[in-house]
């Protein structure tokens, strides 16, 4: 039997569980390593169909502000 598990999906819930801590239990090194962390998720879904669709919305969003500002 082989287990296999998805990189972007094990750095989803390292986000998730490092983000339900208290803020202020955080050290300048512990938030550097969050994101760091958020920074290789980036990466790793950027090229996939979800990250395609994030993009495009968050484009979307960004061009419905600046339009909204004129």
């Amino acid at each position: 039997m082989v287990l296999s598990i998805n990189v972007a999906f094990l750095l989803a819930v390292i986000i998730y569980c490092r983000l339900r801590r208290r803020t202020q239990a955080r050290s300048r090194n512990d938030e550097l390593l969050t994101v760091i962390i958020v920074m290789a998720f980036g990466v790793l879904i950027a090229p996939t169909a979800f990250g395609q669709g994030v993009l495009h919305t968050v484009g979307q969003l960004a061009d419905g502000i600046t339009r909204s500002g004129h």
